[in-house]
């Protein structure tokens, strides 16, 4: 049980961007940016109903219960301030992951204070446990299906929703299988499900499923639920109006408009307003997309939106909204609700732009043949910001997008760094020092961790994500000599490839997540030993350089074992693309090396405790091989969409072994509790725009929320 207890003692970082940064924008800039930071947090709601169905019911008790205590927790003696501190440790951490289940890690969380001091909160606060949840909701928050509804009473929601575990459905996967997942309702969908429908559905009408919902009504019949503030089909033209066939003759499928219909009327409110602010006329023409895609539910709205924000290059205020990342939703085809508000950090952003003017030089190093790489290189955006406002269950360091495979080989793409996560995610806590890091490491790790963060992400986003061409049928013909195609792993000409409407995500489904982004951090491992690039980010003497190199690897290293947290034992499923990710390349290190003594670890006598042992002399000659060989195998089954031969590869490296199995009590039991982000809100009065900060605090997170009127 412990292991699913809430952090403990979790640092908090404050964005703050009030002194600094938002003080050098013009009155049209800040207002620009409040307006898009409301959009942003008016889809609060809907990345909740995305996280588990107790999430949003769950997300209104607490506010009730710290709206009606007016702030006043008990604190009468020490049994009281411990299970108030529990409590609000708890409310933190499910705020700041807009859910009960971990942004990293995709496994439920519940309070380490008593159910019964939970109920004791709520008798303080005048709250009737025997009444419907549906009491606690604005009004209409859907008018598809309410959540609140599940549950007969908040008594209910707080011991079922709350406190109760199941090993299988702690994690988000197939509701068939055991597992949890609030992207799909009715009976419970099963991978052929959504096999079918990606196959007959949305591929053969040519519909993106990004923001949708699944309701499964039996084995025969299935409900499409598409976001919209519309609740009726207004786009015939696409989206077929009532019941239709699958190619297969048996089963029925029915879209239904008006999902989150409340929350997307207000997005798109928020965006009509901030047109007003725009910089330019590609933002505004970028801004009637998006609003035209929450309003009527357009898929390829959201696409033209994207195409358009590819072309802003390099705004002040950089925003991008929609329903983006699929890493969720089992199939890993249906997207998060995800908005971004940040400003440019100029300075840092001149050290990307670099990376980016010589990107065609270093990917020109990477060990392929140009038949796996595009034929012209379209240098991206790539800036350094300043996160203002990020909704979703977890704030990246970096984000490359768009998403759309055709828009990113066809118009190209952006890389951001988010400058305030970035340094606060590697900034070492005084009361958590660095697990696994012998003494003598110590100091290089800690000095140089952040530095070759940085310099990780920046190659990770743009030439990680950014490389690579996947051979692929177009209507108009192959982007590749099909009857002569690159040769493949085996020297012979590859036969595999991307037909007719599929992609990246739809052929590799849920792999495709984790793949690439093993794919991306090895690229960056191969990369980060090239001094041009060090140079680049600022280091030119030799020492630092190296340094920098090996606090990458040490860090990679340490990541990879910390991974087997996100690993369950008794499944064999991961529950974190990152992680699975960095696992299989701790592992390569350890045992794909041609030298034993690369990675090793040291167990203490007590056998609770660990050592990484790193060779740096040997990470430019076996150390650099070992990752040569994994990126080449990635990169081309990736290109060449390979899924038997890919997807079985890189099942067998992020596999975990006995060994490393023995390991993962200990990895357990030196956890650290991640840090938590609390974010401003903005306010206009008379015609100014101010800023409202924060104390690091539980409540400080709290009232940040409450500010919000979600």
């Amino acid at each position: 049980m412990n292991q699913y207890f809430a952090d403990h003692d979790a640092p908090f970082s404050m964005l703050s961007v009030k002194t600094e940064y938002f003080r050098q924008l013009t009155d049209k800039e800040q207002k620009y940016a409040h307006f898009m930071s409301k959009a942003s947090h008016a889809g609060s709601r809907v990345v909740m109903r995305q996280v588990s169905h107790e999430t949003e019911p769950i997300f209104d008790l607490i506010l009730a219960i710290h709206a009606n205590l007016n702030g006043q927790y008990p604190v009468d003696d020490t049994t009281q301030k411990q299970q108030t501190d529990f409590y609000l440790e708890y409310v933190s951490q499910f705020l700041s992951n807009l859910g009960n289940y971990k942004s990293f890690g995709d496994s439920k969380f519940i309070p380490r204070c008593e159910v019964g001091f939970f109920q004791k909160l709520l008798k303080l606060a005048k709250i009737d446990p025997s009444s419907s949840p549906l009491t606690l909701s604005p009004t209409d928050v859907n008018h598809n299906f309410t959540s609140h509804q599940l549950f007969s009473s908040i008594n209910e929601l707080v011991e079922v929703g709350v406190y109760h575990v199941d090993e299988k459905a702690a994690l988000l996967g197939f509701p068939s299988q055991g597992y949890t997942s609030a992207y799909y309702l009715g009976q419970p969908v099963t991978p052929e499900d959504m096999a079918l429908l990606k196959e007959q559905l949305f591929a053969e009408l040519a519909i993106l499923p990004e923001n949708t919902r699944i309701k499964k009504i039996d084995d025969q019949a299935f409900q499409i639920w598409v976001t919209s503030e519309n609740v009726k089909n207004e786009i015939l033209e696409t989206y077929p109006h009532g019941q239709i066939i699958l190619l297969n003759n048996t089963t029925k499928v029915e879209f239904i408009f008006g999902d989150h219909s409340r929350e997307m009327h207000l997005v798109a409110s928020y965006l009509k307003k901030a047109q007003n602010y725009a910089a330019n006329d590609t933002q505004k023409a970028m801004l009637k997309e998006y609003i035209d895609h929450f309003v009527t539910g357009s898929s390829h709205a959201h696409k033209e939106a994207q195409k358009l924000w590819v072309k802003d290059i390099s705004p002040i205020i950089e925003t991008n909204i929609g329903f983006i990342e699929t890493y969720r939703e089992p199939s890993g085809i249906i997207g998060e609700f995800e908005s971004l508000v940040a400003i440019q950090n100029k300075e840092r952003t001149a050290k990307f732009s670099s990376l980016v003017n010589n990107a065609e030089e270093f990917i020109s190093l990477l060990p392929w043949s140009e038949d796996y790489e595009k034929p012209n290189f379209n240098p991206p955006d790539f800036t350094s910001l300043e996160v203002l406002t990020f909704t979703g269950s977890g704030i990246p360091a970096g984000i490359n997008i768009p998403n759309y495979d055709d828009v990113r080989l066809k118009i190209g793409f952006k890389n951001v760094s988010l400058g305030n996560i970035l340094s606060a995610a590697a900034k070492s806590s005084s009361k958590h020092p660095p697990s696994f890091i012998s003494q003598e490491d110590r100091l290089i790790f800690e000095q140089y961790q952040s530095d070759s963060f940085e310099v990780q992400v920046g190659i990770h986003e743009l030439l990680g994500h950014g490389s690579g061409k996947l051979l692929t049928e177009f209507t108009d013909g192959f982007n590749f000599d099909k009857d002569h195609p690159p040769l493949g792993l085996d020297g012979n000409p590859v036969k595999t490839y991307y037909k007719l409407g599929e992609t990246w995500g739809s052929k590799f489904g849920q792999l495709a997540g984790p793949f690439e982004e093993c794919r991306a951090e090895v690229i960056a491992m191969y990369l980060i030993t090239n001094r041009k690039i060090l140079d680049i980010f600022g280091f030119h003497d030799e020492e630092s350089q190296d340094n920098v190199v090996y606090a990458g690897y040490l860090q990679m290293a340490r990541a990879g074992l910390l991974a087997l947290e996100y690993w369950n034992p008794k499944t064999g499923k991961w529950g974190q693309p990152h992680m699975q990710a960095r696992y299989s390349i701790m592992k390569t290190f350890m045992k794909h090396c041609k030298d034993n003594n690369f990675l090793k670890l040291e167990i203490n006598d007590a056998m609770d405790d660990f050592t990484i042992k790193l060779d740096k002399t040997l990470i430019k000659t076996a150390g650099l091989d070992c990752v040569k060989e994994y990126l080449q195998h990635l990169h081309v089954y990736k290109c060449s969409g390979d899924v038997e031969q890919g997807s079985k590869y890189f099942t067998d490296r992020s596999t975990v072994t006995p060994d490393l199995a023995s390991l993962r009590d200990i990895v357990v039991s030196k956890r650290l509790p991640r840090r938590q982000f609390i974010q401003a809100n903005s306010h206009i009065n008379d015609e100014k725009v101010s800023l409202v900060e924060y104390e690091e605090t539980p409540q400080g997170m709290l009232q940040s929320f409450l500010d919000r009127e979600l």
